[in-house]
């Protein structure tokens, strides 16, 4: 059982829950759950009704919808401290894509009557909201361009290099990607097949850009791997 000063702990760092004390932390705590799912368990399906926003304190999802011939796009994948579930809370409609696990995951469940409630006694927590969405639009901006624009390799090393700024953990100029997700799901993501993105992976390794460990990659220099790719 997670205890509440170890959940406090978590969300202050979370971005959106940033201008919030202690005892507002532990008021949403004390209104919501903690859940657990399995990996490739089905957190959110697409179409159903949202009443629920989540954080990840532990854990990876993938956001992802079917296209007209029924193929997994991914749209996002997100680690700990991120949150998923608010636009359908903020806007009454249905949800707008399926969220599954990529590995076990931990989440805290605010029901979104509490998560509005707070909405509209913060307006920090407004604000902060604000600036998230900015970023995720911008974030999915630099897909679609990555996606439309890049060849293979660019569009592979867009998606290793948005995985390592979302999930990885920064170690002396080096990224670690624990749980790594398969190479089907990187090319749902980057918008190619499997066997390109097992060609290009090698490749970099090849290079000595990356190292792969079972569940595991590691960028070896990320600095030089951006700059390598045109990613600031």
């Amino acid at each position: 059982m997670v205890e509440q000063k170890d959940l406090v702990r978590q969300l202050e760092e979370v971005s959106i829950f940033e201008s919030l004390n202690e005892k507002e932390l532990s008021d949403i705590i004390s209104r919501s759950q903690v859940v657990s799912y399995k990996k490739d368990d089905v957190i959110i399906f697409e179409s159903e009704e949202g009443n629920s926003v989540y954080i990840i304190l532990e854990g990876m999802v993938k956001i992802s919808r079917q296209n007209e011939e029924y193929k997994e796009v991914i749209l996002a994948i997100l680690g700990e401290k991120e949150f998923f579930g608010e636009m359908s809370v903020l806007d009454g409609a249905l949800r707008s894509a399926d969220v599954a696990a990529l590995s076990r995951v931990h989440l805290l469940k605010i029901d979104g009557k509490v998560f509005l409630e707070f909405l509209e006694k913060q307006p920090k927590l407004s604000i902060a909201l604000l600036k998230e969405f900015v970023s995720r639009l911008r974030k999915t901006d630099h897909q679609i361009k990555s996606i439309s624009l890049e060849d293979a390799v660019g569009k592979v090393a867009s998606v290793v290099i948005r995985l390592a700024n979302d999930v990885g953990r920064l170690k002396r100029g080096r990224v670690e990607i624990e749980n790594f997700a398969s190479q089907q799901e990187i090319a749902n993501y980057a918008a190619t097949s499997r066997e390109t993105i097992s060609r290009v992976l090698t490749m970099f390794e090849r290079e000595g850009l990356i190292e792969r460990d079972m569940n595991k990659i590691i960028i070896n220099n990320f600095e030089v791997f951006k700059q390598k790719f045109g990613s600031s």
